[in-house]
Order: C-alpha cells, then structure tokens, then sequence
C-alpha cells in the first residue's frame, strides 16, 4: 500500500500528458524550443526544469506556480509567512537540509509543508515517516528553490547548520553534474566524494529505516531511469523510496567501501559484510552486489545481532508439536532435521532448539552461514568457502572438538549428509537442515544424496517442516463472514486433527479474521510473522517403512494415523484462532 503523503502528490499529478506537453498548451514555450531542451536534458525531468530557467523562458516563480498546477498542489510563497519555533521543532533539521521542505503552518494536527520538487519521492518518503512517528497529518504546498532558501536564511529557529548544509549540497550540485558524475566516481576520487553529503546521509537514512520497518533485506535496484528501493518486511518485499538514477554510483560505491569491496569491479558478483551501531542496536549487514543491464544492483541482508532468541511458543510450536520437539531433545545422539525453502526460518528454529540446550554441562558447536543468532555459551563457527572453510570440512573439524551437540547450518551435498549421519550414529545429537516440501520429503531427499536407508533409520529423529505466516495485526484485525464453500473445506481439512491440538478451536462456531490495516501496521493488516509447522517422528512403524524403502505417499499415510499435524492443518488451526489469514495459510502451502 502507497504511503497517503506520497499518495496525495500522485493523485494531483495531471494524468492527461506529461509536464512538457502541459507546458506546451500554456503557451509558455512554442513546439520547436520545446523539442531542443527535451533533446538537450535527454528526458531527465530535473535538467529540463533547469534548462526553461538557464535559457530565460520562464522565470522561477512562474514556472513554480505552473509544476503546482501540472501536480494540483497549492502553490505558496514563503515570503509571506513566518515561520515558528513550533512548526520548526516538528521536523528534525537535518530532514530540512537533506529533503529541500520546510514547513510554514502546523495547528497541532495539520503541518503545511513546502516542498521543491513534487517528483522527489525520497522527499516524500521522509515527510511521510515523520507523519507516522509523529502522528500529524501533512499538507503539500509547492514553492520555489529560490523562496525556500529565502525562508531558512531569513529565520534564526533554523541553525546554522541546516543553512550551511544546503549552501554545500548546492555548491556539490554545480560542481558535479549526474552525467560527469557517474564516470567520475570510477576515479580515485570516488571514496572521497561518497563519504561527504548528501550520499553518506542518503545510505545512512535507506538503512535506519530499514531497521525501523523490521525489514530483513534492503534492494538497491537501477532501472532505466531511476534507482528503486525496496525493504522486505514479513517476507514481502515492499517499495519504499525513488531515488533519482543519476545518485546510483555514489551509493553503490559508498556500500562497497563499508563492506570492503573493489569500488571499480562493476563486472563481475562481489560479497561482502559491515557493521553499524544504531544506539543499543547493533546490525551486521551481509552485502551482495549483481551486475544487471541498467547497472549493479544490491541487496543488503540484516542481521540484528541484538535480537533475542525466540521461544518455541513465539515460533508458533504448540500443543503436540511441543511435546515432540521436547521429547527428541531429550535423546542423547541422533539427527533433528528442520526443513524448509530459503526464508522459512529454519536458521531460527534451531537456534530457539539450541537455547533450550544450553547448559554449563553441555558442549554445543555450530557451523553457520551466516551467524544470525548470538547465543552465550555455544561455539558458533561460520563457513568462509573462499579458503575451504565448507560444511563438510567445518564438520570433520568440530567433530574433534569433542561436541555434545552439533549444528550444521544446511546438509548441501552427499558428503555433509554422509558426515552428518555418522555424527548421529557416534553419540552426538545433530541439528541441521534441509531444503525439501514437506517433512516426508526428507527422507527421499537424504537417499538421493547417497544416505542408505538402514543408516536413516538408526540415525533419524525427528524431521520438523515450516514456513512463515504473516501474524494479522492486534491493533485493526476483525472478524469477517466465512462463505459456505470455505467452511467446509475448513471442515474437511481439520476433520482427523487430534482432539488435544483442537482444544483451543470452536468448529461449531468457524469465524476468519482479516486486518484492516492501521498506523502500528502500516496500513498492511499484518504485523510480525510465525511459523506453521509438521513434525515427523521416527516411530517403529515408519522406521519399519523406510527400512523396507516403501513409497513417501505410504510413510505419509502412516504419520497421519499416529497423529500428525500437516502444515496446513497447522495453519488453518491459527486461521481459526485469529492469528494469522487464511490467505496466508494457502499462500505458502500451495505445491
């Protein structure tokens, strides 16, 4: 959903033609100057703007009062108005510098806010963030550079700073033009110039705000004419700002230098990693740059390393599940398998399992890709590929380290699986994972790696299956009908569930529940996420199964007469109780 401050400029923008087209029919400039400065600026909106004025065509109020009735925004002077210490202290005074608004009226509710350039979506962006945080709502007025500038000069509630600021990012502006400027940050000059503003602030308020969305994943990506940020938030990537393409360099560049990568290599995929401190919080970031067709894109994977390890309640194992996840840690060798595709949250399960695990007594070693979760007392190691530092080779290694309880990040190849099981059969209790749909996949998946049957059978505990569900959101969710055809294939779906893992469920009275969306969500209905899940226990008769090599579909068939719970009969059971929405259940559960 588009923010309402950036959605309220997009609404007014006439959609009938384009700013040089509407510019034509005012009569303002004939057809053939027209067509001399588009080709001039190349289509960038920005240097056509800039080139009406050079060439004297129009002046800077005119043409300001012409973009505010192209965008049907209120036009403002600023001379006009006095600008408050109140309607200053509503905005941090860097926002003022970095973004070019300001604001002239605020009645508590209400800011008026000026802005410069209506197709900054950044600045638009920033406007809309503080609106949240602040819980005001913004009107939009467009006033000229020149009038805005005039207003922060001429007021003393706005430092000196912010003044001094805006008089650098105009002198950069000059000195660097966006053409020159992509072939420029190639030089040895390019560190010094990202390091200074307007770039390094840019970097630092995409990141900051990442973190205060809880997003796990930041994607820079260039397109033909501008440059896309997206936050992955609740495992759903969501847009969030439009920068122009003409800063792209020097923000890839800045990156590269926090992670220490070749600020020259745009040819070929690099990794890196880099660390911030954001007051208490502190965040490693895992960096990875791809070379596309419009340029390189980057995405940066966040790992807060302050974050507490969740609970096998937070995690969403209840019930029956609980009792037989508890059950295979109390066993004193074999192999816990948690299976799942890329983002499910495997890596965080284990990591809930291994708390758990966590005494004096115990000796527990890991090997990850990345180290997500800090956990006091456990020897946590991570893979580095680059110098031969594999899983495989990682696990041959631990094993000497006379382990009680090991954990591989991820069974990749038949040379893990094979080490893997051979720590099981040994006296170690061994956490992995494994990339297959269901939990009864896993056994199939381990015997085309190479694994016998009868070793699966001597070494396999307990296979846990997951995704991740969006939770609805406390604040906005509520109750909606259900149609006929749904509650009956609720109905049908739950019908074998165990009694005890239905004691919380009325199937006498089914009711689905949705968000509405409010401000704690951001409008989306949902707020945090949890996992469904499936766990199969190796009982004698399906250990008799595998050991016999009988077919996955009769394996399956015998775990659901012991008992167990699928993912989407966990899922829809959360449904039921209004955690999470029944399109979220059969999003993540279609084959």
């Amino acid at each position: 959903m588009m923010d309402p401050v950036k959605q309220q400029v997009i609404n007014s923008s006439n959609a009938m033609f384009g700013f040089e087209e509407f510019l034509l029919h005012s009569g303002k400039i004939d057809n053939k100057k027209l067509s001399q400065l588009s080709i001039k600026s190349r289509g960038s909106g920005q240097y056509f703007i800039e080139s009406l004025l050079q060439n004297k065509i129009i002046n800077e109020e005119e043409l300001t009062q012409l973009r505010a009735e192209y965008y049907r925004l209120p036009y403002i002077d600023l001379k006009n108005f006095k600008i408050t210490k109140e309607m200053v202290a509503t905005i941090p005074q860097s926002a003022i510098a970095m973004y070019k608004f300001v604001p002239f009226g605020f009645d508590g509710k209400v800011l008026k806010v000026a802005i410069t350039d209506p197709a900054d979506l950044t600045s638009l962006e920033a406007l809309e963030f503080l609106a949240q945080k602040k819980h005001f709502i913004v009107e939009i007025y467009l006033s000229s550079i020149t009038s805005f500038k005039n207003s922060i000069s001429q007021n003393k509630d706005i430092s000196l700073e912010v003044r001094t600021a805006l008089e650098d990012i105009a002198k950069k502006e000059k000195e660097i033009s966006a053409r020159q400027q992509e072939q420029r940050i190639k030089t040895d000059k390019a560190a010094q110039l990202i390091t200074e503003a307007p770039i390094s602030k840019i970097v630092d308020v995409m990141i900051k705000h990442a973190i205060e969305a809880r997003a796990s994943d930041i994607h820079i990506e260039p397109s033909e004419h501008d440059l896309r940020v997206r936050y992955r938030v609740d495992g759903v990537l969501q847009s969030s700002l439009i920068i122009p393409k003409s800063v792209h360099p020097a923000i890839i560049s800045r990156i590269k230098i926090l992670s220490n990568l070749k600020i020259d290599e745009t040819r070929l995929p690099q990794d890196g990693r880099f660390h911030m401190q954001f007051g208490k919080i502190s965040v490693d970031f895992r960096v990875s740059t791809l070379p596309t067709v419009n340029g390189e894109k980057i995405v940066l994977r966040i790992l807060d390393k302050t974050a507490g390890v969740p609970t096998l309640d937070d995690l969403g194992i209840w019930n029956r599940q609980k009792a037989k996840v508890e059950e295979n840690l109390k066993k004193p060798h074999g192999m816990v398998l948690v299976t799942g595709p890329t983002g499910s949250g495997k890596s965080t399960t284990l990591s809930s399992v291994l708390s758990k695990l966590n005494k004096v007594g115990i000796n527990i070693v890991t090997l990850e890709d990345p180290v997500e979760y800090f956990l006091e007392g456990v020897n946590q190691a991570q893979v580095k590929p680059e110098i031969g530092l594999t899983f495989a080779s990682g696990l041959r290694s631990i094993l000497r380290q006379d382990p009680n309880v090991v954990m591989v990040g991820e069974i990749r190849d038949s040379e893990t699986a094979e080490l893997a099981v051979h720590a099981a059969l040994t006296g170690h209790l061994v956490f992995s994972t494994l990339h297959t749909n269901d939990a009864v996949g896993a056994v199939p998946r381990l015997v085309d790696m190479g694994v016998d049957n009868f070793l699966l059978v001597a070494s396999l505990n307990l296979v846990l299956a997951q995704r991740l569900v969006r939770k609805l959101c406390p604040e906005c969710k509520k109750k909606v009908p259900v149609l006929e055809d749904i509650k009956k294939d609720i109905l049908e779906e739950l019908k074998n569930v165990p009694k005890d893992e239905m004691k919380d469920v009325d199937l006498n009275n089914i009711s689905l529940w949705r968000g509405e969306g409010c401000n704690a969500c951001g409008s989306s209905g949902y707020k945090g996420r949890i996992g469904i899940f499936e766990a199969l226990s190796m009982s004698k008769s399906i250990q008799a199964l595998v050991a016999d090599k009988e077919p996955v579909s009769k394996i399956l068939d015998q775990a659901l007469k012991e008992g167990m719970v699928t993912m989407k009969q966990d899922g829809y059971i959360k449904v039921l109780l209004g955690v999470t929405s029944l399109e979220e259940v059969l999003r993540v559960t279609k084959v």
